[in-house]
Parts: structure tokens; sequence; C-alpha cells
């Protein structure tokens, strides 16, 4: 990989799963005891707000009880020492609602998918960090009204920042795909976008994915093992 001066860098359940958070299609998914109809979609929460509520506090709650794993540091790690002027750049996307990329030092990220310590109030369109409960309808800290829900892209509804995505991924000479299934659009489809535009691409994952065939290259393990292999081999070659 001789070209790699702008990376994307595409992240996915996988990569917090080593830090207690559970995946969505594992078996032990978190879709395990509700269907998705019933608690990630618009339709839902206009149905039972309070279910959907009481399902995103404990999401909340479980992503403060966690801590960054030696992937997310890794990460961070490639994120500060990488350039951010004419000669490179970085974007690190996420499909996760956990901070784990921040909080273990990374600031070049984007949350596709919103963030789980976040809210989005539908009277006054203010966004806002949130640590606490949904389930007794607080007033927004904006506007005073009770309609507060949680920041998160559900099913049925457009992820943020596409443009801005697709405009890196046309300007990348790398793409990585990290712990993701390779089975939800539009993110599914963002190495062939890469790979399109002349980007070199590599998997890491525990398993193969529904889309390592596009890849043109795989390497299968845990992302605390492969991650960190990952940004030594790019640190010491920018360096060398």
């Amino acid at each position: 990989m001789d070209r790699q001066g702008n990376i994307v860098i595409l992240t996915g359940a996988g990569i917090s799963a080593e830090s207690g958070l559970r995946t969505f299609r594992a078996e032990d998914g978190l879709w395990e005891d509700h269907r998705v109809e019933d608690v990630a979609t618009p339709q839902a929460f206009r149905r039972d707000p309070d279910l959907v509520q009481r399902f995103y506090d404990e999401r909340r709650a479980n992503i403060l009880a966690a801590e960054p794993n030696a992937a997310h540091r890794a990460l961070a790690r490639l994120d500060a020492e990488w350039p951010q002027d004419g000669s490179g750049s970085l974007l690190i996307v996420t499909q996760n609602i956990d901070d784990l990329h921040e909080r273990a030092g990374a600031s070049r990220v984007l949350h596709m998918h919103g963030e789980g310590l976040a809210v989005w109030c539908t009277a006054c369109d203010a966004r806002h960090s949130w640590h606490g409960t949904l389930r007794d309808d607080p007033p927004c800290p904006s506007c005073g009204e009770t309609a507060l829900r949680p920041d998160i892209v559900w099913f049925g509804e457009m992820p943020y920042r596409m443009e801005e995505i697709f405009a890196a991924l046309s300007r990348a000479d790398l793409f990585v795909s990290i712990g993701t299934s390779g089975a939800v659009y539009p993110a599914a489809g963002f190495v062939q976008q890469a790979s399109g535009h002349g980007a070199r691409t590599l998997e890491l994952n525990l398993d193969r994915s529904a889309g390592s065939q596009w890849f043109d290259e795989t390497r299968l393990g845990p992302a605390s093992e492969l991650v960190p292999q990952w940004v030594d081999e790019v640190l010491g070659r920018a360096g060398a």
C-alpha cells in the first residue's frame, strides 16, 4: 500500500465489542430481546416512546460504563500523528454511537449514525450532550419543550453528513474497514465508492464480512490485535 496520504477509516460494532458493548448481529446481539421495529424506528418512537426511551437509557448507561480498548487507542495515535495538511488527511467514520474513539483521544471522528450521549430536540432542532435519563420527559435546555429524543439515526432515517463522507472517499488513497458486518447500507457500499476512485482497500475484521470480496486485502482477528499492528505498519512506513 504505497499510496496512503489520504486515509478514510470506517469502524463498526466489532471495534467496541471488546470494550463490552454488545454487537447487533451476534448471538447475544443487542436486538435479541426487542424487534428492530419496536425500538429503532421513528414509528416505534411514536407508538411507544417510553419503551424506546428506556431502551436508549440502558444503552447510554452501557456506553458510560465502557472503556476504550487497544484498537481505539491505536486509531487515536494514528489521528495524533497523521498529517492534517496538504500532505495527507485522516477521517474516522464510525457507525457506532459510543464515544470510545473520542475518549481514547481521537478528534477527527464523524458519527454517521448519531451519538448515544446526545439528544435532539424535535421542537427547536437543538442538540445537546446528555448523560442522564429521558424516561421522565425532561425539558430541552434550549427551548424548554419536552420534545427530546436520542440523537440516533434510526432505521428509515438518513445517516448524518453523507456528502462529507462521500467527498472524503473520493479523495482517499486508502480505505480501511474495521469491525463491520458489510451488510448495512450505505456504509456497506463505501469500499466500492473508495475503490472506484482508485483507493487501496483493507478490511480488519473478526470474520469475513458480507463485503469481503470487494477489498484488496482482508485480515482476520480481534480488533484489539489487528488495529495496533496495522497502525504500527502505517506510522513506521510513513516515518521511513
